[in-house]
C-alpha cells in the first residue's frame, strides 16, 4: 500500500479534491523544456472519448518517464484530462477571449458532454497502468451575448475546458448536470478511487 502518490496535473482543483478526499498528494510538474502543449494536439476526425483517453495516457507516459529521470522515490503517479464535447465536436481550452465567447455562444442553450479520463501508473519493471473515464451531461440556460462578455471579461474561462468552470460564475448558468459533479471540476470521485485503489493506495 501507498501513503502518497504524485500528482501530475497544473490544476488546483485536481490537488484540492485529492485533499478532500484525504489523498497525499506530490506535485509531478513537467519540466521547462518539456512540451506538454503537444500532448493536447487533436487528430482529425478523433472521437471525443478516444481523444480525451488518449491525451491522459500519453500524460501518464510523460509523468512516469519523468519520475524515472529524476531519481524520485517511487509511488504511485496520478493523470487526468478533461474535455467538453458539443456532438463530436471538441471543445478544448480557447485560445483567446475571442474563441472563448464563441465557445459560450454555442453552449447557451444546449446540453454538452463533459468527458473526464483519469490513469494511474504505477512505475517500475514494466509499468502498470489502470484507467477510467467519466462521461456527465450539462445543460447550460439561454445566455445573452452580455452575459458571455461580462463572464469572459472575468478572465475565468481561460485555461478551462470548453471555456467554463462549473464551480465558478459559470456555475449559475446550469440547470441540469447529470454524471459526476467533481469530474465536470476535473476529477471524477468514484472513478478516481478505483483506479487508485487498483494501484495500491490507501482511501476510506
Amino acid at each position: 500500500m501507498s501513503d502518497f502518490i504524485y500528482l501530475a496535473s497544473q490544476s488546483p482543483r485536481r490537488k484540492q479534491l485529492l485533499e478532500q478526499w484525504g489523498v497525499r498528494c506530490e506535485l509531478l510538474l513537467p519540466d521547462a523544456d518539456e512540451d506538454v502543449e503537444a500532448l493536447e494536439a487533436m487528430h482529425p476526425g478523433e472521437a471525443p472519448t478516444a481523444y480525451v483517453q488518449r491525451v491522459t495516457g500519453l500524460k501518464l507516459q510523460a509523468s512516469l518517464a519523468r519520475l524515472q529521470r529524476r531519481g524520485l522515490p517511487s509511488a504511485p503517479v496520478l493523470c487526468a484530462d478533461t474535455t467538453v464535447a458539443l456532438g463530436r465536436r471538441i471543445l478544448g481550452k480557447p485560445a483567446d477571449a475571442a474563441e472563448a465567447r464563441r465557445m459560450l455562444t454555442d453552449l447557451a442553450g444546449q446540453r454538452h458532454r463533459v468527458l473526464t479520463a483519469v490513469a494511474v501508473g504505477k512505475p517500475g519493471k514494466g509499468d502498470r497502468c489502470w484507467s477510467a473515464l467519466s462521461a456527465s451531461w450539462v445543460t447550460f440556460e439561454a445566455l445573452s451575448a452580455a452575459q458571455i462578455r461580462r463572464y469572459v471579461d472575468s478572465g475565468e474561462p481561460m485555461g478551462k475546458a470548453g471555456a467554463y468552470a462549473i464551480q465558478g460564475r459559470a456555475g449559475l448558468w446550469v440547470s441540469h448536470i447529470s454524471g459526476s459533479y467533481s469530474g465536470i471540476m476535473g476529477l471524477p470521485a468514484h472513478e478516481t478511487a478505483q483506479v487508485l485503489h487498483a494501484a495500491g493506495v490507501r482511501l476510506v
